[in-house]
């Protein structure tokens, strides 16, 4: 990305899979904002359903414009479409189904400005639960596993900024040059824990990760795939084998490998006996069958780590059971 080209401060990236349900609302919320120096890049991943048609005319107020893929690329994919359309300083990735509050981008790109060298992840709101919170950024275990922070939690006053893991990509600030040099999302994931892959390689190479505790964004969650879908199930469980061995230094990969294999087989295990045998057995076989791939990743990511491993490992959940706790919340909400 070229200075020459940066004629906003912000590009919002709005990736969209037959989204009309939610768009609008979210336009709407965009055209609301505090602070109006921003585009909106939206990326339509293949729609059937219109939701793309007719956005320039509909939201003149908004600087905005589509792009269409003739297919679903994926979340990764189409973000990172976006991000190379962008022509901002930084990226707002948003979902269509998260409704920010008017003050959200004025209050994440404060946060840019106290914070150099950081990128940053919105407060979610349940959009149809708004007692309760859908997440404050992300949590990745030490067993490869990952997760929303507090989702299902009661929503509880907030006003330190707070540093986490990593972003949650629902609703998330990020500087463009950084998020293109790390080479954006990985594109095998499709989607699910993308976000949390990228936010791992970009701690690696130094960046810190914040919770902005008042930039606050309502959430619906898994509008186009669907909770506990299979869809969900198998991208997420092979995506969190990829991620632990493309992106764990040596030296913790081999530390917890014990772990990372009895948490595999605790999930090949819950779903069997879910009725999702089938799609669990898939994902772990295709992410076997794809590490040859990641451990080529794997060489150039971990060359490029600036931080000490224990910085790393600070930063990352370390309690045995609390993954399995936080499953459970997870699955009763």
């Amino acid at each position: 990305m070229s200075d020459l080209n940066i004629a906003v401060r912000v590009s919002v990236i709005l990736v969209t899979w037959n989204s009309s349900p939610y768009l609008g609302k979210c336009l709407d919320c965009l055209v609301m904002q505090t602070n109006k120096d921003f585009e909106v890049v939206i990326v339509d991943n293949g729609s059937t359903d219109g939701d793309y048609l007719n956005l320039k005319e509909k939201y003149s107020e908004l600087n905005l414009s589509v792009k269409r893929l003739e297919q679903n690329s994926g979340f990764a994919s189409a973000n990172n479409i976006g991000a190379r359309l962008a022509r901002g300083e930084w990226l707002a990735l948003l979902n269509a189904d998260a409704f920010p509050e008017p003050d959200w981008l004025e209050r994440m790109l404060d946060a840019a400005h106290k914070y150099p060298n950081s990128f940053f992840s919105s407060r979610q709101i349940q959009a149809d639960n708004p007692a309760l919170l859908d997440g404050e950024g992300d949590v990745y275990h030490v067993s490869g596993l990952a997760w929303r922070k507090n989702y299902n939690f009661p929503v509880y006053p907030l006003n330190e900024f707070q540093e986490i893991f990593s972003s949650c990509a629902a609703a998330a600030l990020y500087p463009c040059q950084e998020f293109l040099d790390a080479g954006g999302f990985d594109e095998d994931y499709f989607s699910y824990l993308e976000d949390v892959d990228l936010g791992f390689r970009l701690r690696l190479r130094g960046l810190t990760c914040l919770l902005v505790p008042q930039a606050l964004v309502h959430h619906v969650g898994s509008a186009s795939t669907g909770k506990r879908s299979d869809f969900s199930v198998y991208h997420g469980h092979r995506n969190l084998v990829w991620t632990y061995f493309k992106d764990m230094p040596t030296s913790l990969l081999w530390l917890y490998l014990p772990l990372h294999i009895f948490v595999n087989i605790f999930f090949l295990l819950y779903f069997t006996l879910k009725g999702q045998g089938r799609i669990i057995w898939r994902a772990k076989w295709d992410a076997l069958r794809g590490l040859p791939g990641i451990f080529k990743k794997r060489r150039e990511i971990q060359l490029q780590r600036k931080i000490p491993v224990l910085e790393i490992h600070r930063m990352m959940s370390r309690n045995w059971l609390t993954p399995f706790l936080a499953f459970l919340k997870r699955r009763s909400g």
